[in-house]
């Protein structure tokens, strides 16, 4: 990894755009560097590059074209971290977050939506530098789509997300719905109580729906547990060949944002989100990942990954983004203690 290592250190210095990347179980990373600081924002989804997303609003980009690509195998071995503790709560913090969940279960019960996924933001010191940083996400969680972003607009990210949005080859396109959340525990089978199993069929319910359009002979697996680090979901593969006249575009923001990260009905969650939050998720549960492109065998590929367990870094700040999804059986103090408990895929690397 020197290679791409010393580009990291030289993009930020100069405040130049890059990400880079490691696959779910690939043991190589790739980094794509501009050599400007223009800022690009993606407006033709035939463009070849690696996006950026936002919950809400214009996604960077970087554009393939006339930017330095760099692959190289993950040479450090794979780390177990020790779990760290369970960090101080801020009481202030707790009882804002408890009343917007408590406002939010008021209005699926009110019948307004199906269901609702709150987040909040939490910041901690850092004294690690970012690389010591970005090398142990990278090894910690080798199921998950690791990256490191910059750009002079967004900022620096990371993140570890087990989620794709979707990845599309020729006409075959893949996505998944995800949902629940348990602390994994070694030797023992996760049990997902009724509030957990709606929840995850209100996603894959809605996926089906919304890309069934687009799409035919469509499939879905059977819901199963599936791990990303310390953290076990509820997941079901869905996937489909698009039809003649469907095109990348209209797919993508049919299913973005997802109910995953969003709610039911999608625009008006949306909008409940955004006015009662009382925070910007900025790039928190947007997208990311290569478009048009697998940078690594230059074959014509798109690979979305939903941008959760994530990070902005600044100065000497590390601010967490963590939701969970809302349901009338929400219990506020619980669903409280859930974003505590991912929080700690972050903390694990901090």
């Amino acid at each position: 990894m020197k290679n791409i290592i010393s580009k990291i250190q030289q993009q930020l210095e100069a405040q130049l755009p890059f990400a880079i990347y490691g696959k779910p179980g690939s043991n190589t990373i790739t980094g794509i560097f501009r050599k400007d600081d223009k800022q690009y924002f993606l407006t033709d989804y035939t463009k070849k590059g690696f996006v950026f997303a936002p919950f809400n609003g214009k996604a960077c980009f970087i554009p393939l074209e006339d930017a330095e690509v760099i692959v190289e195998e993950v040479t450090t071995d794979l780390i177990e971290l020790s779990e760290p503790d369970t960090p101080e709560i801020n009481p202030e913090a707790k009882v804002a977050f408890e009343a917007l969940v408590s406002k939010s279960v008021a209005a699926i019960k009110s019948g307004q939506f199906q269901k609702l996924v709150t987040s909040r933001k939490e910041s901690i010191a850092i004294k690690s530098d970012v690389i010591d940083i970005y090398k142990k996400l990278l090894n910690t969680y080798p199921s998950a789509f690791r990256y490191c972003f910059y750009t002079p607009q967004s900022g620096l990210w990371m993140g570890a997300t087990p989620e794709q949005l979707l990845k599309a080859e020729n006409r075959t396109i893949h996505t998944v719905a995800l949902a629940g959340t348990q602390l994994y525990k070694k030797g023992e089978t996760a049990v997902w109580e009724s509030k957990e199993r709606e929840e995850q069929q209100f996603v894959t319910d809605y996926i089906v729906r919304e890309i069934s359009p687009f799409a035919e002979q469509l499939n879905t697996t059977e819901p199963y547990t599936f791990r990303a680090g310390n953290i076990v979901h509820i997941k079901t593969d869905i996937s489909a060949e698009l039809k003649v006249d469907a095109n990348l575009e209209d797919v993508i923001r049919t299913l973005h944002p997802t109910p995953a990260v969003c709610g039911l009905p999608k625009t008006d969650a949306q909008t409940f989100l955004l006015e009662n939050e009382g925070y910007d998720r900025e790039y928190y549960s947007g997208f990311l990942g290569e478009l048009n492109c697998d940078f690594e065998t230059g074959e014509p590929a798109t690979d979305l990954f939903v941008n959760l367990r994530c990070m902005k870094i600044e100065n000497d700040l590390a601010h967490l983004f963590i939701g969970c999804g809302i349901t009338k059986d929400s219990d506020p103090e619980k669903e409280f203690f859930e974003t505590v408990n991912k929080s700690m895929t972050m903390l694990r690397v901090l």
